[in-house]
């Protein structure tokens, strides 16, 4: 009987192996012929380090949030601001005001005299405001310092009508969209009126919760508060609760005044010293930075003092919080003078040299060299025009700027006007309408609603007179809408002369603007940038390392200060003296530049629910951040295709547009509320909303306006047009400018017929009998300078 043999099959083959199978004939004779995978000390090292960079990151990211824990609810912290915003009129906010500071107050008898609580119970610092229902200024303060916005519903009334609508009212839809475009800090909703019963108050709840859950974050969290318990509950929440705040309110220091004084030195210079008291938050504050007071303008620090702090955690309980507060309001902890090496200097505006532009006869040299320069730079862009003065080089803040040289007259080559016709014209033209206005008193006749000065000089107007102004600004903005930018040519005057500063453009996105021809005398007193984005970083990485560094002319965040601010105002300082219990008196540190004016560039919307027209170059008040000034914006369509921004007469509904205003520097990213005061109005209404987006003066905006002719006589491709121009001589003028029709033919010019000022037009391709022929003419627009930057001023 044979030996049994065990079948063996040859193994199948694939293209597709695995590692493991590829490494079976490889042995380790380290490892006494072990078959398997390499274990190098390189593969162990690699591990080794992933592993440590892991937990370095997580280390990293559980300090950062215990130092923002500690920083907003520690014991060295300030007080959490408690915002309490009513939905509608129908919520009475004392009494839940008055419970919340019983519930935090150490003897649970509540705090009448201020609204600054320390609860050692909760182990919680907090200061409730109570936001006025109806006064949209001061709810806008208050949501700019707050650390948690409770909103406050009452479903008393909701529950008796059985319906949603009363949750909300008109000005309270008004205020969220408002503080929605601001930005919301951490958000909770607070529902008082609740009834008894139980299945009752549960279902009013939901039905609550329901209405208003789109009108907020989808964090947001609802409450009962009409009993102890209840607000008990809440309070816990809300000291364990990370909160969150805009972005562009952590970046800057900042102090809500809780007292405000002055110190006169003499009166008849009209200043005085203002004392705001408060705790700094956000950011450390040098004594050597400059401060912004919230509508009256940039300061210098005198002194800071750092104050003991009137509510301590650690209060003893035989002392009342009155006797505190009156023995710790004299005792200075430290006091911080400025250095005046290092104190930032309070610069608003450029002065330009007055005699810059004097002109004296050149020797032989510097002819010689001019003509060389000339010849080298022949090809270049050109620079700055004849009679520029050198303060453009003021404009660089940078130190790597470079000096532009002043030149003769020079082509443009966007101007789209006859060479036969040059320069000489040009300025013989100019110097004639020059002349005549000066003699005639001659104003711009551009084809606007009314003249600016008129806009500013309305206290000397009737009632009449002033609806009547507004009658015609309502019509000339449904003429806007219905013909843009179309202009009537005036009989009585040439129109070489009434558009002297007007030209052609070939192509509006393609011809070249020189961005320094013919500025403003404004423009001798603003700044510019050489590089915005790389000056915006060098300024927050300076502001962040003096936020780590240990310096001594810097005041750690958290500490109660008292701001000794020089030569402020004496009528303003007693505004604030008289607002400070109605109204959040915010004193912020300014980054470096940020008092230096300039031309700021925002994206705009016009606010839904404001009807009125709002017109270029008319006054209005910007809330920038925590700053508020005047400006007389001019507006401009948003593209991104080309260089130049067309100038519109009106704000236009629906759409974004670009405001262009002369005002102090922010570094975006800052939220911007428009409001306009109308006449006869207690409080000014919201206009706009939006958004700071650049710094840039060198952006061209231009005005542009179409003349129109009718066709007379028609030839196939060529035609006879008239009432365009009324003389031959402007017929000639604008002989280069390229005409078009509203069917879509593209034309020109090519000679005058007649005395009346018909010309003959030849197109590319036939012309309609009814057809209109219209012409493109241009201007660079300004914005208009405010006569008062700060309403507290006023």
């Amino acid at each position: 009987m044979g030996r049994s043999r065990v079948q063996v099959n040859k193994a199948h083959k694939t293209r597709f192996s695995s590692k493991s199978s590829r490494n079976l004939h490889r042995t380790s004779l380290q490892d006494g012929g072990r078959i398997g995978k390499s274990d190098s000390n390189y593969v162990k090292g690699a591990r080794a380090a992933r592993l440590q960079r892991g937990k370095m990151l997580r280390e990293q990211k559980k300090a950062a949030v215990l130092k923002e824990k500690r920083a907003s609810g520690g014991l060295n912290s300030a007080p959490r601001v408690i915002v309490l915003f009513p939905l509608s009129a129908s919520v009475e906010l004392n009494s839940l005001s008055e419970d919340i500071l019983k519930l935090l107050s150490p003897d649970g008898s509540g705090v009448a005299s201020s609204s600054t609580v320390a609860s050692s119970e909760y182990k919680l610092r907090a200061t409730v405001l109570k936001a006025p229902h109806g006064d949209l200024l001061t709810c806008m303060e208050m949501a700019k310092v707050a650390d948690l916005m409770a909103f406050v519903a009452s479903g008393n009334s909701s529950w008796e009508d059985n319906s949603s609508n009363n949750f909300i009212d008109s000005f309270g839809s008004q205020c969220l969209s408002v503080l929605r475009s601001i930005g919301l800090p951490s958000t909770t909703v607070l529902i008082r009126d609740l009834p008894s019963e139980v299945k009752k108050k549960n279902e009013l709840k939901k039905m609550c919760a329901s209405e208003l859950a789109s009108e907020f974050p989808e964090d947001c969290k609802f409450f009962p508060a009409d009993t102890k318990d209840e607000l008990h509950k809440f309070m816990w929440l809300f000291k364990a609760q990370r909160l969150t705040v805009p972005h562009w309110r952590s970046q800057r220091p900042y102090v809500v005044a809780q007292k405000v004084g002055m110190l006169v030195d003499d009166e008849s210079s009209g200043k005085c010293t203002l004392l705001l008291s408060g705790y700094l938050r956000a950011r450390k504050l040098s004594i050597n930075q400059l401060v912004h007071v919230s509508g009256i303008g940039d300061f210098q620090f005198s002194k800071i003092e750092v104050l003991k702090d009137p509510f301590p955690l650690n209060e003893r309980k035989n002392q009342s919080s009155m006797e505190l507060d009156d023995l710790h309001d004299e005792e200075v902890l430290m006091s911080l003078l400025p250095d005046p090496t290092k104190q930032e200097p309070l610069v608003v505006e450029n002065t330009p040299d007055p005699l810059a532009g004097e002109q004296t006869w050149p020797t032989e040299e510097e002819m010689a060299e001019a003509d060389r320069n000339q010849k080298q730079e022949k090809l270049k862009k050109r620079t700055l025009p004849r009679g520029t003065s050198e303060y453009q080089a003021a404009w660089i803040v940078d130190e790597t700027d470079e000096e532009d040289s002043d030149s003769g007259d020079s082509d443009d080559n966007g101007m789209v006007l006859d060479n036969g016709e040059g320069s000489n014209q040009e300025r013989t033209y100019d110097q004639e309408f020059e002349d005549d206005e000066q003699s005639l008193n001659v104003r711009d006749f551009d084809n606007e609603t009314h003249n600016d000065s008129e806009m500013m000089d309305d206290e000397d107007l009737t009632e009449e007179q002033i609806k009547d102004e507004i009658k015609k600004i309502k019509e000339a903005h449904a003429a806007d809408e219905e013909f843009p930018d179309e202009v009537e040519t005036p009989i009585d005057i040439p129109a070489r002369r009434r558009f002297a500063k007007y030209r052609g453009l070939k192509s509006f996105r393609t011809s070249s603007w020189d961005p320094n021809e013919s500025l403003p005398q404004d423009y001798a007193r603003i700044f510019a940038f050489d590089n915005v984005t790389r000056t915006q970083k060098l300024v927050l990485k300076h502001a962040l390392k003096m936020e780590e560094e240990n310096r001594d002319d810097c005041v750690p965040t958290g500490s109660y200060v008292r701001l000794h601010i020089k030569e402020v105002p004496l009528v303003a300082s007693s505004k604030l003296s008289s607002l400070v219990n109605t109204k959040p008196i915010i004193g912020f540190g300014l980054l470096q530049h940020e008092s230096k004016m300039s031309v700021l560039h925002f994206s705009v919307k016009k606010y839904d629910g404001y009807e009125d027209p709002i017109k270029t170059k008319e006054e209005l008040m910007f809330h920038v951040g925590f700053r508020q000034f005047i400006a007389r914006p001019v507006f401009s369509t948003d593209n991104f295709s080309s260089d130049k921004h067309k100038m519109e007469r009106f704000l236009h509904p629906g759409c974004f547009s670009l405001a262009s205003i002369y005002g102090p520097i922010s570094f975006p990213p800052l939220p911007l509320v428009v409001l306009k005061l109308s006449e006869g109005a207690d409080a000014p209404a919201v206009a706009a909303l939006g958004s700071l987006k650049s710094i840039e003066p060198n952006k061209i905006i231009l005005k542009k306006i179409i003349l129109t002719g009718y066709p007379q006589r028609v030839s196939k491709m060529k035609a006879s047009v008239r009432y365009m121009f009324h003389n031959p001589e402007d017929v000639r003028w604008f002989k280069p400018v390229e005409v078009w029709s509203k069917c879509g033919r593209r034309g020109r010019v090519k000679e005058p017929v007649g005395t009346h000022g018909a010309m003959k037009c030849i197109f590319n391709g036939v012309v309609q009998q009814h057809d209109i022929v219209c012409m493109n003419l241009y201007k660079r627009a300004y914005p208009k300078w405010p006569e008062c930057l700060y309403p507290q001023l006023l």
